[in-house]
C-alpha cells in the first residue's frame, strides 16, 4: 500500500514546526537575558555593557544546556525539556559569537595582538606583553568558542548520519570541556582582570556570586544525576 505524498510529509512538517517553535522560545529567552544583563551593567560604557551582556547571556544559556540532561534524569516528568537542549546550545554559541565580535571591534579594535595581552610601546613601536592574564583568558575563550561552533555545526540529524552515532555522541559529550573553558574564561574577568592594573580596583561585579552559584549548581546537578543513574543500574542488576 502506497502512502500518499501529502500524508507522508506531515510528520516532517510537524517536526519542523516544533523545531521552529523551540527556536522562537529560546530566542525570546536569550533576548530577555541580554536585556536583563545590560540593565545590570547599565553604569558601564556602551561597549563593555553589551560585551558583558551577551557574554553573560551566553554563559547562562550554556548553564541551562548543561543542566537539562541531569534535570531530566533526576525528575523524569521533565523529560520533555531535553528537546530544547539542541536549541539552547546553538543560541549560547550565537550569543558568544556576538560577544566576540563586540570585543574585536570595540575593545581590541581588530588588533589581534592586543587580544592576547600585547600592547605597542610608543618609544620602540614594538609589542610587549602587558596583560598576561588577559591574553591567557582570551585564549581559553577562543578555544571555547571554536569548540562551541564545532558542536553547533554538528548539532543536527544530518551530522549524525554523516559521522555515525558513536562518533557524534563522543563529540557532543565533550560539552563538559566547553563548559570548563567557558567557566575559566568568565571567572578571570569576574574576579581577576582588574587586579593586574596599577589603579584603584573598581567595585566588585554584582554577578560574581550568581556566577559561583550557577557553576556549583551545574556541578551538583551532574553529580546527583550520575549517582542516581548509577544507583538505579546497580539495583536493577541485583
Amino acid at each position: 500500500m502506497t502512502v500518499p505524498a501529502a500524508r507522508a510529509d506531515r510528520p516532517v512538517a510537524f517536526a519542523w514546526r516544533r523545531t521552529l517553535l523551540r527556536h522562537v522560545v529560546v530566542i525570546g529567552l536569550s533576548a530577555a537575558l541580554v536585556y536583563a544583563f545590560a540593565l545590570v551593567h547599565g553604569q558601564w560604557s556602551p561597549m563593555h555593557r553589551w560585551n558583558r551582556a551577551f557574554a553573560d547571556a551566553s554563559l547562562a544559556m550554556l548553564a541551562i544546556t548543561m543542566s537539562i540532561g541531569p534535570v531530566s534524569r533526576l525528575w523524569p516528568f521533565l523529560l520533555r525539556i531535553v528537546a530544547y537542549r539542541r536549541e539552547t546550545g546553538v543560541h549560547a554559541t550565537l550569543l558568544a559569537t556576538v560577544h566576540t565580535v563586540v570585543i574585536l571591534g570595540g575593545w581590541v579594535e581588530w588588533d589581534l595582538a592586543r587580544l592576547f595581552g600585547l600592547e605597542i610601546v610608543p618609544q620602540t613601536g614594538e609589542y610587549v606583553m602587558f596583560q598576561h592574564g588577559f591574553g591567557l583568558a582570551n585564549v581559553l575563550g577562543i578555544a571555547a568558542l571554536a569548540y562551541a561552533l564545532m558542536l553547533m555545526l554538528t548539532s543536527n540529524d544530518r551530522s549524525i548520519r554523516l559521522l555515525g552515532s558513536p562518533v557524534w555522541k563522543f563529540l557532543q559529550n565533550g560539552a563538559a570541556v566547553l563548559w570548563g573553558l567557558a567557566v575559566l574564561h568568565t571567572g578571570y574577568f569576574l574576579f581577576m582582570h582588574f587586579l593586574s592594573f596599577h589603579r584603584q580596583t573598581p567595585e566588585p561585579n554584582p554577578l560574581q556570586w550568581p556566577f559561583v552559584t550557577a557553576v556549583l549548581s551545574v556541578l551538583l546537578l551532574r553529580a546527583a544525576a550520575f549517582l542516581s543513574t548509577w544507583s538505579r543500574k546497580r539495583n536493577s542488576a541485583r
